[in-house]
């Protein structure tokens, strides 16, 4: 009789794996799931505490909310039952009235700089508002040598300049024009409705000058010395204006023009080096021409015909050589055309160009449209830069309506002229 025992022998491959699966010994076994244990219990607190902070603060910002939409119910419901009472104003919308002037007007200073639109090209667009505070004065020196008919102007200093942006300093400098008046004005080519009880006077700009950007400074010092020779012509200088602007650099060309000041030459006794001290005023624009614009509108094809028919501008001795060019910019709701130019014409009292251009207007209702003609002089015998005569803008905006642009709208797909200002 054979008797079956259980034999261990099956159980040692068992023992001899789990000796290969753990190697380590039982202080690295428990020392490995402290750690562990560790590890959980400071993760589980991190997760706690970031449980707790977004609590926190929800439940605050949800009070701050409640409190303030408490404090309007209560300033509206005593606006409306107390009448004529003023209680004590809430601190929170004090603040909060505070904060919406303010990104108001950085917003305005930002995204709105001005009016008048950035031209490319060398152009130069100045922003002068009437309402703009004007501070500050001018320090410069007259000098005429008469045996010579020679003109020394020497810009010395400008002082107590008003700076209205406090995030960016002043970079002033001093831009002079030499304007030579002419009363006597022939009026044969104008319309009716332009002409006056007393003959315009135009100006036109005999030199002009610049002087070097100070930066950083509400009283720059210049020194700045600038001559010319003038034509020889008798009681010449009681036609002749000096026109310093201070003006406020930008490098994109919009500069600021802080004040200005106007000497007339005549009244002086520039014989000698004459030093004066005048207090800025606010810029004023000078007639230095006319213009007859042509406008066609056709509604059907959504275009605009410009046409530039002729320019009266004064002559002087210096313009036997000038020839005369426009460049035509029309923006049409808030959006910018590119611009055209004309062909230059040798310059006299009355330049014929009769050129049209055509502008293609966007599909959209034209809710605001306006046409800007710059005219430009430039030399016919050698090239040389140009210079900006005068400006003049017609068209429409949301609020008020040009008369020549009322014509036009009434004359549809037919041509309307008319004569306007060419503006300095």
């Amino acid at each position: 009789m054979v008797t079956l025992t259980d034999v261990p022998a099956p159980l040692e491959p068992f023992s001899a794996a789990w000796e290969l699966r753990m190697p380590f010994s039982e202080i690295v076994k428990y020392l490995i799931l402290a750690i562990s244990v560790t590890l959980l219990l400071l993760a589980l607190g991190m997760l706690a505490w970031q449980i707790h902070r977004c609590c926190t603060h929800s439940h605050t910002r949800y009070t701050q909310q409640d409190a303030v939409n408490s404090d309007l119910m209560y300033s509206e419901e005593k606006s409306s039952t107390a009448g004529n009472y003023s209680g004590a104003p809430s601190m929170k919308m004090i603040a909060a009235n505070a904060e919406v002037c303010r990104l108001s007007r950085c917003f305005s200073l930002a995204s709105f700089p001005s009016s008048a639109s950035s031209q490319s090209d060398g152009e130069t667009v100045e922003k002068a508002g009437t309402s703009r505070k004007v501070d500050g004065s001018l320090r410069f020196s007259v000098f005429y040598d008469q045996q010579q008919a020679q003109l020394v102007v020497t810009v010395l200093q400008a002082e107590g300049l008003f700076q209205d942006r406090p995030t960016r300093s002043l970079q002033p400098f001093v831009k002079i024009r030499l304007m030579f008046a002419k009363s006597a004005v022939n009026m044969e080519e104008f319309d009716y409705d332009e002409r006056e009880a007393t003959s315009p006077v135009l100006w036109t700009v005999l030199q002009q000058w610049k002087t070097r950007v100070v930066k950083g400074s509400c009283n720059p010092l210049f020194g700045d010395q600038f001559t010319c020779i003038l034509p020889e012509e008798e009681d010449l200088l009681n036609h002749i204006n000096l026109r310093m602007e201070v003006r406020d650099y930008d490098k994109f060309s919009r500069h600021t023009v802080l004040g200005e000041v106007r000497v007339p030459l005549g009244r002086l006794h520039s014989s000698y080096p004459l030093e004066l001290h005048e207090v800025l005023q606010t810029p004023q624009k000078d007639l230095v021409g006319k213009v007859l614009l042509s406008l066609k509108f056709l509604p059907t094809s959504q275009r605009l015909e410009v046409g530039l028919l002729k320019i009266r501008t004064v002559l002087t001795p210096s313009c036997s050589n000038e020839a005369l060019y426009a460049r035509i910019t029309v923006q049409c709701n808030q959006s910018k055309l590119p611009y055209q130019k004309t062909c230059a014409v040798p310059r006299c009292s009355l330049t014929v160009f009769n050129e049209v251009l055509i502008f293609s207007l966007p599909e959209s209702p034209v809710e605001q449209c306006k046409v800007l003609v710059y005219v430009y002089e430039t030399y016919t015998s050698k090239k040389s830069a140009k210079h900006l005569i005068g400006q003049s803008i017609v068209g429409k905006d949301k609020s008020s309506e040009d008369e020549h642009w009322i014509l036009m709208m009434r004359s549809v797909r037919q041509p309307v002229a008319k004569w306007h200002s060419l503006l300095v």
